[in-house]
């Protein structure tokens, strides 16, 4: 492997990644360590699983559809941290708000709204991550943020998992989670005094003759990003079986949901490394792995779910690095607002109707589940074999 020069263009770009890193390092304990037991409380404010399921599957469908709307925004105004902090402000003040809910209703206002923050402030963060991820590689820009992000993911749910075991309230862990929430608003603020501009991180590229439209390969690869979202089994429906059945303790499913965060920032660093060496191939082998998650969690006893929930991580972090790494190796710097925000709009579209069918699914059968989770994803393989096919000869252009 050659020898990476570091650069000062190379160090700010590192920096403002670890910066951002560190940031959402605090965004997901605050936010994943509530969404570890949402599916839990949900049941005991008297949800169904249909509900569970339609509630976790619409939050992903506002956290992702509206997307669209805050990368337009983003690329036609270029208040990248405006933005941000409103849609970072939105979602941190959801959490503890929680705590507040008396039925299920009003708790899953709270969890939608949560989504609708991360919709706001996604398309924006994102595309200033990529502007520093262009100097040290998509793959380990995406992959090292993913990192820190879901190791924040680790230590949220177990911080849940600690107040859980002490005493079963939920309410008091909703409250907790009100510190580093307010953490993540006092490094954004810092953040956005130390790097004004991020854009100016990533060097100007040539006017590209093609960036009146994206390209054909960009909508290839979201009709199969698409579909491994609609087989994609939310860890709220997971977590609501693991409450019905038994099969996992109570006290253990936030600890469940942390192992599974923890696989998911190591393979961010891993595949994000690798990908900047083979491209989208890795999405092949990555999604067949995967796809193992959905039989082991529901059909299986507890060894097998911890086995399942680990997998599952794993797949979440393809979907948080590598999928949107991918879109900033087929689209121009300047079309990236708006790439982001159709991608993630379509993307939690397709997360959305999954989820619904899941949660109906389940209601009735429980293998049924899994036949639709491993048809759905295994359908997404030949368009990824398809984008990879396509996808080298653009990205070299674009570099």
């Amino acid at each position: 492997m050659p020898r990476i020069v570091r650069t000062p263009a190379k160090s700010a770009a590192l920096k403002f990644v670890l910066m951002i890193g560190v940031l959402s390092f605090f965004a997901d304990f605050t936010y994943e360590g509530a969404r570890s037991i949402t599916g839990p409380f949900l049941a005991i404010l008297g949800a169904n699983a249909t509900i569970v399921g339609i509630v976790a599957g619409f939050g992903e469908l506002s956290g992702y559809g509206l997307r669209v709307f805050s990368g337009r925004l983003s690329e036609r105004t270029g208040k990248f941290w405006p933005i941000t902090f409103f849609g970072y402000i939105i979602q941190m003040a959801s959490v503890p708000l929680l705590a507040l809910a008396a039925t299920w209703q009003i708790a899953a206002l709270f969890i939608i709204t949560e989504r609708i923050g991360k919709a706001i402030r996604n398309p924006p963060r994102d595309v200033m991550l990529s502007h520093a991820a262009k100097e040290i590689g998509y793959g380990w820009g995406f992959g090292l943020h993913e990192a820190l992000d879901q190791f924040g993911a680790v230590f949220g749910p177990l911080l849940v998992a600690f107040l859980m075991s002490l005493r079963s309230d939920y309410r008091r862990a909703f409250v907790v989670l009100l510190v580093p929430a307010v953490i993540v608003l006092i490094l954004l603020s810092i953040a956005r005094w130390l790097y004004p501009r991020p854009e100016d991180l990533e060097p100007p590229a040539p006017p590209d003759v093609h960036a009146a439209g994206l390209p054909r390969v960009f909508w290839i690869y979201m009709t199969g990003a698409a579909l491994v979202a609609a087989g994609f089994a939310d860890f709220s429906l997971i977590a609501f079986h693991f409450e019905k059945t038994r099969s996992v303790a109570p006290d253990w499913v936030p600890i469940l949901y942390a192992i599974a965060m923890g696989a998911s920032g190591a393979g961010s660093l891993l595949f994000g490394k690798v990908f900047d060496r083979v491209g989208v191939s890795i999405l092949v082998p990555l999604t067949v792995v995967t796809l193992a998650s959905a039989p082991l969690v529901f059909l299986g006893s507890f060894w097998l779910a911890l086995v399942g929930a680990t997998i599952w991580g794993l797949g979440m972090g393809v979907h948080e690095s590598i999928i949107p790494a991918a879109v900033a190796t087929m689209v121009p710097a300047d079309r990236r607002p708006s790439a982001y925000g159709i991608f993630t709009s379509v993307y939690g579209v397709f997360w959305f109707v999954g989820s619904a069918i899941i949660g109906i699914l389940y209601g009735i059968s429980v293998p049924g589940v899994v036949v639709f989770c491993l048809v759905t994803q295994t359908a997404s393989i030949p368009i990824f074999v398809l984008v990879r096919k396509n996808a080298r000869p653009l990205s070299r252009r674009l570099q």
